[in-house]
């Protein structure tokens, strides 16, 4: 198997899960929608340009390693609207604004962030077409728009430093990447307290070969439309393994 891996780390992100009211919650790694999203940037791909956004969505499969989940930080968020909108579509924030003039109403939420998170994300082709993963990757490195984790406010902190690898899905994921930091003694001293990896995969449960310890579990992180906002649900699997024995960790 053919597998495109690269690196996320930023000193903030934002991995949005189902949010009701006021609360906009993170999860502690991407969601599909998530890498879909930057894949998208990368290439170039509007995001009214419903075609080529669902060619992604069907085309790409995605697994995640979780070296790092990040601190959880929450920030109260302030932001003013118009009571009613004009327009179903504005083409920047001041347009918003500026139509409404006085009738503007403040919409106070709470927005959770991962601090210093680092994860590695391995993609597949799920059926040949005219994507390539050498595009892909030529593409990681040279992002036609701006790449970020989660949120506009949450920069890319390194290169993506995409490789191709062949082999196990395990293989893909446990590839070295360039010290995060000046040398590897000082990376280990940065990862010193990381006990345990967390592994997500789509696909069959047994993919990384310790189906007993897999846990499976539906999301709502399928991208349906943008235009209404929807999304879907589907099947993913983790698997949390000690850093310093991979042994599968009981839960």
């Amino acid at each position: 198997m053919e597998y495109l891996v690269f690196q996320l780390y930023g000193p903030l992100a934002s991995w949005g899960e189902t949010a009701i009211g006021e609360t906009r919650p993170s999860g502690f790694y991407p969601s599909r929608s998530a890498l879909i999203g930057l894949v998208a940037a990368a290439l170039g791909v509007e995001r009214s340009d419903a075609a080529a956004q669902e060619h992604l969505r069907s085309s790409l499969g995605f697994a995640v390693k979780t070296c790092i989940h990040g601190d959880l930080l929450r920030d109260y968020h302030t932001a003013q609207m118009p009571s009613r909108s004009k327009a179903s579509h504005y083409q920047t924030r001041r347009d918003e604004l500026g139509l409404a003039k006085q009738d503007l109403n403040t919409v106070l939420s709470s927005r959770d962030y991962r601090m210093d998170g680092f994860w590695v994300v391995a993609l597949w082709l799920k059926q040949p077409g005219d994507l390539t993963l050498e595009a892909l990757a030529e593409k990681l490195r040279k992002p036609v728009f701006m790449p970020y984790l989660g949120r506009k406010a949450c920069p890319v902190a390194l290169p993506f430093s995409p490789i191709q690898v062949a082999g196990s899905l395990r293989q893909a994921l446990d590839s070295e990447f360039p010290p995060l930091l000046k040398s590897h003694q000082q990376d280990h001293y940065y990862l010193k307290n990381t006990q345990t990896v967390t592994y997500i995969w789509e696909g069959e449960a047994d993919a990384l070969g310790n189906a007993e310890q897999v846990q499976s579990r539906h999301v709502w992180d399928e991208p349906i439309s943008r235009q209404p906002w929807q999304f879907g649900q589907r099947l993913e699997h983790q698997l949390v393994i000690r850093e310093d024995t991979h042994v599968p960790v009981e839960n």
